[in-house]
């Protein structure tokens, strides 16, 4: 059932969105080549003015504006780097390492580019062994898992069977539309545990600590739908969306007349996959929504392939069943589903989406060290950040998302991984993979979405408790391009810290 209404724009704007903009490329080229987009061009009535005739030197700029990032954050690392000469121009403690919050992405995103290019990383095949006869497979059906994190309704306006639907008409093209034996659920890519043990442990319902696994779907979440009932008093309504079987809802929440009474709890019950929902909601709200993070990944990808083959008029009576290797036997290919990297890290990083990221980590550690764990694939990063020239000590990895506060780096460290994939061969994809300035439909969309920033800093943001960080790229006036990070640790409050890490780069900009 595709998603509509309310349901959709959460999609959208939350954490199982993504999409491609089609003006990325031409923001792009505004930021290779000068002038600034939007910045009027020099004339013969208007001259240019000379670096002497500016109010301020760049330096300056910096230097001031460094004096209120000190007041929004107790412990602060500034680096700016002129991309045209490589040369550092400013810093402010740019060699104490600091969180990193999401900015750990730039690390994963990178390695990962730069191991397996922007092209097909990932390749989910689906196989029968057994004959058909008279429309019943008399045999299993196959998945075989290989950690592709794209398996849902994100990129098919909100249909989350997207995927799986191609599937079910493989099968009735071959003419199955019964499958007497099991399916199998070909998982054990990636190494235990689910959840990273440095994740807040308090937080493991919500959508940002999703588990990852071989087999994933629907960004390892479910849509909790609560509806009011008819009148004050009666029972709400849940239901998860798609509606599955295999969740289990235990609800006592109550229908209210009183707005201020309306406090809705959506969760689970411990480490299982039963649905808890309690406490009231306003009778005139409307329905309410909350994606909450599953316990099993691999039971939720099979209840949610049987539904889905079922709408494709294709019965599995048999159970889905996890097995670690593919069976014996004489296995037919009936389908795949494949996904670019490209498309991979521009979720990553948009959206932020840590899910994704540990993805792929556990993916680098898989297919260069042999074993898809997070320490593997943190390894992996870590020899790739020392390959593009990062000081030993100037890093700390320990997931590839930033959820763990045990990520660290220095401002200066973070402008040379900047500078490197700046110059890197698939610089392009690297970029775009970026949120820029004013870009709709992100929390960006109103950071310095003002001419003449706008379109004009293409960054990653980076938010946990008493975190927050901004590392990317700005254009200059003058036609310069600067690499920057501003990583603020012990902040005062996230909007001051958001409003000194806009000045820092408005004075790039404005001053560069």
């Amino acid at each position: 059932m595709p998603l509509r209404g309310e349901a959709r724009r959460r999609y959208d704007r939350g954490m199982t969105s993504g999409f491609r903009f089609a003006g990325s490329a031409l923001l792009l080229a505004a930021l290779f080549a000068p002038p600034l987009a939007g910045a009027p061009a020099p004339s013969a009535r208007t001259p240019a003015a000379s670096p002497a005739q500016r109010p301020t030197t760049l330096v300056q700029a910096l230097t001031q504006q460094a004096v209120f990032a000190k007041r929004a954050a107790k412990a602060v690392g500034i680096s700016v780097v002129d991309l045209e000469t490589g040369r550092s121009v400013f810093g402010l403690a740019p060699d104490e390492l600091r969180i990193l919050a999401s900015n750990t992405k730039l690390a994963t995103t990178a390695a990962a580019l730069d191991a397996f290019g922007p092209g097909t990383l990932y390749e989910t095949k689906v196989l029968t062994r057994g004959t058909i006869a008279d429309g019943t497979l008399l045999g299993d059906l196959a998945v075989v898992g290989s950690g592709d994190p794209n398996i849902s309704g994100r990129f098919s306006e909100g249909d989350p069977y997207a995927v799986f639907r191609p599937w079910g008409r493989a099968l009735a093209a071959l003419g199955v539309r019964r499958v007497a034996g099991d399916l199998l659920l070909v998982n054990g890519i990636f190494a235990q545990p689910r959840v990273h043990p440095d994740w807040p442990r308090d937080q493991l319902t919500t959508w940002y600590e999703a588990p990852v696994d071989g087999l994933s779907f629907s960004d390892n979440c479910v849509l909790v739908r609560v509806t009011p009932g008819a009148k004050p008093g009666d029972p709400a309504r849940a239901e998860t969306v798609p509606k599955l079987p295999y969740f289990k809802i235990r609800n006592s929440a109550r229908t209210t007349d009183d707005k201020r009474q309306s406090h809705l709890f959506v969760g689970r019950q411990g480490d299982s996959d039963e649905i808890v929902v309690g406490g009231s909601i306003w009778a005139r709200s409307g329905p309410a929504e909350e994606w909450v993070a599953v316990v099993d990944p691999v039971a939720y990808f099979g209840a949610a392939l049987r539904a889905a083959l079922a709408e494709e008029g294709v019965e599995v009576v048999g159970a889905p069943r996890e097995v670690h290797g593919l069976p014996e036997g004489e296995w037919q290919s009936v389908a795949e589903h494949r996904s670019d990297l490209a498309l991979t890290i521009e979720v990553t990083n948009k959206r932020s989406q840590n899910f994704y990221a540990e993805t792929l980590v556990k993916t680098l550690g898989l297919r260069l060290a042999g074993e898809g764990s997070w320490a593997r694939g943190v390894a992996k990063v870590g020899e790739f950040l020392l390959g593009l020239g990062l000081p030993v000590g100037s890093f700390e990895l320990v997931d590839g998302s930033g959820l763990a506060r045990g990520n660290r780096m220095t401002a200066r460290g973070m402008t040379i991984l900047l500078e490197k994939m700046y110059r890197h061969r698939f610089s392009r994809e690297f970029l775009l993979s970026l949120p820029w300035s004013g870009e709709p439909g992100l929390s960006w969309k109103r950071r310095l979405a003002e001419a003449p920033y706008r379109g004009n800093v293409f960054a990653k943001t980076g938010t946990i408790s008493g975190v927050s960080t901004l590392s990317g790229y700005a254009k200059a006036k003058s036609g310069k391009v600067y690499a920057f990070s501003i990583l603020c640790n012990q902040i005062r409050g996230l909007g001051e810290a958001h409003r000194a890490q806009d000045a820092v780069v408005r004075a790039i900009v404005d001053a560069g």
